[in-house]
């Protein structure tokens, strides 16, 4: 009986520590940095594979035909038009009932993240763009990887003011348009008209989808799979795609309820895009991301040396990321403020509008992707790979330097 006792307590103890860690790990999925760092996981495991015995194994069956297209490019042209999607989403949310719902809202994140493009651009033309062979991978430094930035200041807690928290998510999320756009304007191959007047006719049937207040998902899935064939066909990169299908599906409508009540039957308000929010949050967060990640942050190692850190891409990315980003943004915010153009945002200091400007040079998903559309796979993808490494990471060290240190500052000046 004293045997029976003790093997019944181990299985309870067993079964606690099974449940306690499922709630760990529940958790995790649920936390807000979860997904930068898969995405951070993936890249490591990607850069560790490429430099193991398996390098060879690992290059070859990213070029393993599934129909019509090899592994990576179905990665890259069709998993990541969910990516896409989901970006376009998040972006239609913030603009109908989000931090961007008003024009007050906008105007200092927009104005922000266009300066946050324009200066990377500039210091990458200095850098390495002078070269034509370089030019080019002037967009690879423009991008703000959302969900490592907003990892980082979620994983600093009260850190960091609410309002910095939201000024962060709505420049981050005007930043992905503008790469959205810079992508479809500057990153296509040659654009072939019909098949882009035939993505204009779907995606205006799209529209009337939407106007005649269809909320179900089928006729968008089937429309938005032709539509993004199309783009894929007209040259124009096929990711736009999900970009275009975000925009048309609704914000909320009405459907019957099925209850009676004084003999009519009453509607219930449903929100379809909140829906398809939810739906690809954790397929796009913790599978298309990282398999995207891990799949193009692979560089080999094995023939670098010293002499590539001086590499123009190298130089022109990383300085474009650590030095471009912070100039363009924080410069952007200042004058804006000093001008008396825009009120300084709610319970911050100087120190935590630069810290926060510093880490919107973490560039990693949305620069890894452009970097793959700048340049063939070769050398210079891969000099452009590693600069989007070094600028990543002291962005984001520096910047969560910077606003700890602003914390300090204002907690000893008793503003906290």
């Amino acid at each position: 009986q004293l045997g029976f006792l003790c093997v019944k307590t181990c299985i309870y103890i067993m079964i606690e520590k099974v449940v306690v860690t499922m709630n760990y790990i529940k958790a995790f999925f649920q936390s807000e940095s979860a997904g930068g760092i898969s995405l951070l996981s993936a890249a490591i495991l990607g850069v560790l594979v490429a430099n193991s015995p398996m390098a060879d194994q690992y290059f070859a069956t990213m070029q393993i035909h599934l129909g019509p297209m090899t592994i990576l490019e179905w990665v890259n042209d069709a998993l990541m038009a969910l990516f896409f999607l989901y970006v376009g989403i998040e972006i239609k949310k913030e603009m109908i009932s989000g931090e961007l719902d008003t024009k007050h809202k906008r105007v200092l994140p927009v104005l922000a993240a266009f300066a946050g493009v324009f200066t990377p651009a500039i210091v990458y033309y200095f850098a390495a763009g002078y070269m034509p062979e370089f030019r080019h991978g002037w967009g690879i430094p423009t991008a703000t990887d959302i969900a490592f930035a907003i990892g980082v200041i979620t994983m600093l807690g009260n850190m960091v003011s609410p309002a910095m928290k939201a000024f962060l998510a709505a420049l981050a999320v005007i930043d992905d348009l503008i790469a959205i756009v810079v992508i479809a304007l500057f990153y296509g191959a040659g654009v072939n008209f019909m098949d882009l007047i035939a993505a204009a006719a779907v995606t205006g049937l799209l529209v009337y989808t939407n106007k005649q207040g269809y909320l179900r998902p089928l006729p968008y899935c089937v429309l938005g799979l032709v539509l993004w064939y199309l783009v894929l066909k007209s040259g124009v990169h096929a990711t736009i795609a999900g970009v275009v299908l975000a925009m048309t599906i609704p914000f909320k409508g009405k459907v019957l309820d099925g209850i009676v009540l004084d003999g009519k039957v009453l509607d219930k308000v449903v929100y379809p895009m909140e829906e398809w929010a939810h739906a690809l949050k954790n397929w796009v967060n913790f599978f298309i991301i990282p398999l995207f990640s891990f799949l193009n942050a692979g560089v080999s190692f094995a023939d670098f040396s010293m002499e590539n850190l001086f590499h123009p891409v190298i130089i022109g990315v990383s300085l474009g990321l650590i030095l471009g980003k912070q100039l363009g943004i924080f410069s952007a915010v200042y004058i804006l403020v000093q001008s008396k153009a825009i009120k300084m945002p709610t319970n911050t200091t100087w120190p935590e509008i630069y810290g926060t400007a510093i880490l919107c040079g973490i560039g990693f998903t949305m620069s890894l992707f452009v970097a793959t559309l700048a340049f063939p796979p070769g050398i210079t993808q891969e000099m452009a790979k590693v600069g989007i490494f070094i600028g990543s990471i002291v962005a984001g060290l520096l910047g969560a330097v910077v606003l700890t240190l602003a914390y300090q500052i204002r907690k000893m000046r008793g503003k906290i």
